[in-house]
């Protein structure tokens, strides 16, 4: 009895499974890498919030806030009053472009300037606001269709194998791309093996 319960204090003993150790060389353990799949998208989690969480404004921020966004609205709905006080009162309508026409050439163009120079500079920031983001959603779907294309690949060798009854060959995660650099050679062989 002496000599099973040493042999089985070397298996069991000491705090360790012998057997689930050697096991997880050959096979990942489910339950750590499940834990360490839910630390990772809590910290992902915990990142975003952080990125994302609106600071505390106070009541001039608020104000210049609402201020930018007067403009706007203010020239589309002055246009569109414009049309209405001509259909309504031609006569006062006359009157004030009248006192238009007397404006100066250079006001003019000082005045487009800035209205462009307003709206250019939203229209810019707002593209670029799009282009970062879709570009983000680019690099996204790209790690997320070669992540798929590993599991597939890994997938497929898993199945192979429990058909055959072999055993399961690593998958390199660069088997699923191609190799630039072979295809190079390759076809440096093929150009000098025809000349």
């Amino acid at each position: 009895m002496g000599l099973i319960g040493r042999f089985l204090d070397i298996l069991f003993g000491g705090e360790r499974n012998v057997l689930a150790d050697t096991a997880e060389v050959f096979r990942v353990n489910a339950e750590a890498e499940a834990r360490r799949n839910a630390d990772f998208r809590q910290a992902a989690l915990a990142q975003f919030a952080a990125e994302f969480a609106l600071p505390r404004r106070g009541r001039f921020d608020r104000f210049i806030d609402a201020a930018n966004r007067i403009p706007r609205p203010a020239m589309a709905l002055g246009t569109l009053a414009l049309f209405g006080a001509a259909m309504a009162s031609p006569v006062w309508f006359a009157e004030r472009m009248q006192g238009l026409a007397v404006v100066p050439e250079p006001l003019w163009w000082l005045l487009g300037a800035i209205v462009s120079f307003y709206f250019g500079a939203r229209h810019q920031a707002k593209g670029q606001e799009f282009q970062r983001e879709a570009a983000l959603g680019l690099a996204r779907a790209h790690e997320l269709a070669e992540a798929a294309a590993q599991r597939m690949t890994r997938a497929e060798a898993a199945e192979t194998a429990e058909t055959t009854g072999a055993a399961p060959r690593a998958v390199p995660p660069d088997a699923v791309a191609e190799n630039a650099a072979l295809a190079e050679w390759r076809a440096l062989r093929g150009a000098g093996a025809t000349s």
